[in-house]
């Protein structure tokens, strides 16, 4: 089974169309609780994507996935009642090609500094470029941090040097699995466990 089967219905050695699956006697039929996200981990807990529930939910019953996290929820069907899936674990391992870096965004950015401001600690309301741009800064991970305004406005164009200031630790490019689903959607709270994501983060 590839990526690309998983986020529809119909793929190699797969016959029908989603409408058949969900149409099948034993398959629940589409309800408003099926329209939210379910995150989907690998057979190893890696999270590997986000699929509707709806999607989660034909996963489960087709036996290719099984539900690790689930929501009060249910949807009823003639023969069978599933509970809404907020996170579900593929049963076979799934080898999938991921993007070498992670996408520069300001999202990105305060979840990897954990909305703080790198400078003084407090609440992080903007992205700051360490060597300013106009001396020559790029726009990469190793030179964007969250700050707060205040500590943004007081330090403008000027050096760290110059201001006599220093960084916690050197900013760099996050890794791992869980960045992937970063920067272009809001992450559910319960998916922080297998995000390895602290509570205090807020993507």
């Amino acid at each position: 089974m590839s990526i690309t089967a998983l986020g529809s219905s119909s793929g190699p050695g797969t016959t029908g169309s989603r409408r058949d699956a969900l149409a099948s006697p034993h398959a629940p039929a589409p309800a408003a609780s099926t329209t939210g996200a379910t995150l989907l981990l690998n057979a190893t807990y890696e999270p590997l994507c986000v699929v509707s529930s709806r999607r989660a939910i034909v996963l489960v019953l087709a036996a290719k996935a099984e539900a690790v996290d689930v929501t009060d929820d249910e949807v009823h069907a003639e023969r069978v009642t599933v509970a809404v899936p907020v996170v579900v674990r593929l049963t076979r391992y799934v080898r999938v090609p991921y993007p070498v870096s992670v996408p520069l965004s300001r999202r990105a950015v305060f979840t990897r500094d954990g909305q703080t401001c790198v400078y003084c600690g407090g609440s992080a309301t903007s992205i700051d470029h360490v060597v300013p741009r106009s001396r020559g800064g790029t726009h990469t991970w190793d030179n964007v941090v969250a700050a707060c305004r205040r500590c943004n406005h007081t330090k403008a164009d000027r050096s760290l040097a110059e201001m006599g200031w220093s960084l916690p630790h050197p900013p760099g490019a996050p890794s791992g699995a869980a960045w992937r689903l970063l920067g272009h959607r809001t992450v559910d709270p319960r998916w922080r466990e297998w995000l390895g994501m602290p509570d205090s983060v807020s993507a």
